[in-house]
C-alpha cells in the first residue's frame, strides 16, 4: 500500500555482504510512472552508498550497489512489469566471490533466470555490497533517503526472505505446480537464514513485520499495511486499472474506485477476472454518492469497453442505478431493490453462467432466490460468453471486495467465507456460491 514501508536496523553486520539471496513474490497495483523501492540497504541513508531493488519509472526492474553515488552493481531489465492482476516471483542470487562476472549476480523471475538486460554491470570479484552491514537498516517499500524519501512500493508482498551468507537459486523457493504448470511458492523452503536473516510471511494482521525465520528479525510497520487473502497460491480479482477509464482513480489494491466526472456516462470499469461457467458472488460499498444517482455496478461481458454505457442497450449487461433502477441490456424497472441505496450500503451480486441469471441484494437481502434459482434480475446472459463485475463510478465511490475480506481498508464485520470455505464477506455467501480467485475458477468454472 502506498506511503507504508518496513524497517529493521541490525545490531551488527551479518554473516556476509558477499553472498546473499533475497526471494520475494509482489503484485502491482498502480502503475505511477514512477520508481517504486521493492527492497533498499541504505548506508547514511544519503541514497549515494546502498543496495536497492527498483521497479523502474519505465516499469522494468533495476538492481543496483552504489558507493558514493557509481554503480558497481547495475542491472536493468528488458523485461517490463505492468500486469496488475499476476504476482511476480522475484529471486536475487548473489555471490560476489565467483571468478565468472555474471555469476556474482543472478536474477530469477518466476523461476527462470533473466538473461535480457538493458545494463549488466556486475561486481568486481570479493566486492562488499551494502548489504546486510552493522547499523545500516534493510528498508522494504521506500526510498530511506533524508533528502528525499519516498518512492513507495504500491501493491501487495508475500513471502519475503533474505538470506545472510548463502546463495539460492529460485528452485529453493518456489515450484511449478504439477497440474496447473504454474509458478508457485514453497510454503517452506528448506534453507539457512544467517544472523540477518529474516522470512515476512505477513500472515498476523495485528503485527504484519513478524520474522518467521526463527531469528525473531522482526520489521516495524510505518503506515497503515492491509492484510489481504489475495495470494501467490490463489489469486483474487480486483477491479482493472490497466483500462484507461476516464475520470476514475484506483486504491486499495484496485477495489476502492473513485470517481471524478458525475457526466461522464458512457464509461465502464470491469473486473481483472472473467468468467465463462460456474457461481461467483462479490459484495460492492456504495462508499460516495458524488453529484447524481446515476453510478452503477453489475455484470457486463468482459469485452464492454471503457467508453460503453451499460444502461444502454448492451448485451448481457445487468446493472443496478443507485437511484435504484435496474437496467437489464437497455431495459429499466424501476425501484428494484425495494429501499434505494445510500452511503454505506452493500450490494451483493450473485452471477450463475451454469444457468445464465444475475441476481443482487441490499445489505444482505436479495431479491429472487439465487440458491433456488428463481426471481432473476435477469435469465438470459449468453451461454459460454465470458462475463465480469463491473462499475460506472462517475463522481462516486465504490469498493470492491471479491473475497479480500476489507471494504477499502477497513475488514469486513462478520467474515463470511463461500461454499469452498475461501473468502471474506460481510454478508452469508449463497450456497453454491464463490469468491471471484484462480482457485475457485480452476475448480468450479
Amino acid at each position: 500500500m502506498a506511503s507504508t514501508y518496513l524497517k529493521r536496523t541490525p545490531a551488527g553486520a551479518g554473516d556476509s555482504n558477499r553472498i546473499f539471496t533475497l526471494s520475494l513474490w509482489f503484485k502491482r497495483a498502480n502503475l505511477t510512472g514512477a520508481e517504486q523501492y521493492l527492497f533498499e540497504c541504505n548506508e547514511a541513508a544519503d541514497n549515494n552508498d546502498n543496495f536497492r531493488v527498483i521497479i523502474g519509472s519505465g516499469e522494468n526492474l533495476t538492481i543496483q550497489d552504489t558507493e558514493a553515488n557509481v554503480s558497481n552493481l547495475d542491472l536493468r531489465t528488458n523485461r517490463l512489469f505492468r500486469d496488475t492482476s499476476a504476482w511476480y516471483h522475484l529471486v536475487l542470487e548473489v555471490d560476489t566471490t565467483q571468478a565468472t562476472s555474471s555469476d556474482r549476480a543472478k536474477l530469477y523471475i518466476n523461476g527462470v533466470q533473466e538473461t535480457s538486460f538493458s545494463t549488466s554491470t556486475y561486481p568486481s570479484q570479493n566486492y562488499d555490497t551494502n548489504v546486510s552491514q552493522s547499523g545500516e537498516p534493510f528498508i522494504i517499500g521506500r526510498r530511506e533517503s533524508t533528502a528525499s524519501p519516498g518512492s513507495y512500493f504500491d501493491g501487495s508482498m508475500a513471502h519475503y526472505h533474505f538470506i545472510d551468507g548463502t546463495a539460492y537459486d529460485a528452485s529453493s523457493f518456489g515450484e511449478t505446480d504439477a497440474t496447473s504448470g504454474i509458478w508457485k511458492p514453497k510454503t517452506s523452503p528448506s534453507v539457512t537464514y544467517g544472523t540477518n536473516g529474516f522470512f515476512l510471511k505477513f500472515q498476523d494482521s495485528s503485527a504484519l513485520g513478524d520474522d518467521s525465520s526463527g531469528n525473531t528479525n522482526d520489521f516495524t510497520l510505518n503506515g497503515s499495511g492491509t492484510q489481504t487473502l489475495d495470494t501467490p497460491s490463489n489469486v483474487f480479482s480486483t477491479m482493472n486499472p490497466l483500462v484507461p477509464t476516464a475520470s476514475l482513480a484506483f486504491s486499495n489494491g484496485n477495489t476502492t474506485l473513485t470517481g471524478s466526472n458525475d457526466t461522464l456516462f458512457a464509461s465502464n470499469n470491469n473486473s481483472t477476472l472473467g468468467v465463462s461457467a460456474g457461481k461467483y458472488y462479490a459484495e460492492v460499498e456504495y462508499d460516495t454518492a458524488g453529484g447524481n444517482t446515476s453510478p452503477t455496478v453489475g455484470v457486463t461481458p468482459i469485452t464492454t469497453s471503457a467508453t460503453t454505457n451499460t444502461t444502454g442497450s448492451v448485451t448481457d449487461a445487468v446493472v443496478i442505478r443507485m437511484d435504484n433502477d435496474l437496467y437489464v441490456e437497455g431495459a429499466t424497472t424501476s425501484a428494484y431493490l425495494g429501499s434505494t441505496p445510500s452511503a454505506g450500503d452493500i450490494i451483493g451480486i450473485a452471477l450463475d453462467l451454469d444457468n445464465g441469471k444475475v441476481w443482487f441484494s441490499l445489505n444482505g437481502t436479495f431479491v429472487g432466490d439465487p440458491v433456488a434459482g428463481t426471481g432473476a434480475a435477469f435469465d438470459g446472459i449468453t451461454s459460454g460468453e465470458i462475463m465480469c463485475f463491473c462499475t460506472r463510478a462517475l463522481g462516486a465511490v465504490f469498493k470492491w471486495n471479491f473475497g479480500n475480506g476489507y471494504f477499502g481498508t477497513t475488514a469486513v464485520a462478520s467474515a463470511e467465507s463461500d461454499s469452498a470455505g475461501l473468502g471474506k464477506f460481510e454478508y452469508s455467501v449463497p450456497s453454491g456460491y464463490y469468491a471471484l480467485c484462480t482457485k475457485n475458477i480452476a475448480d468450479y468454472g
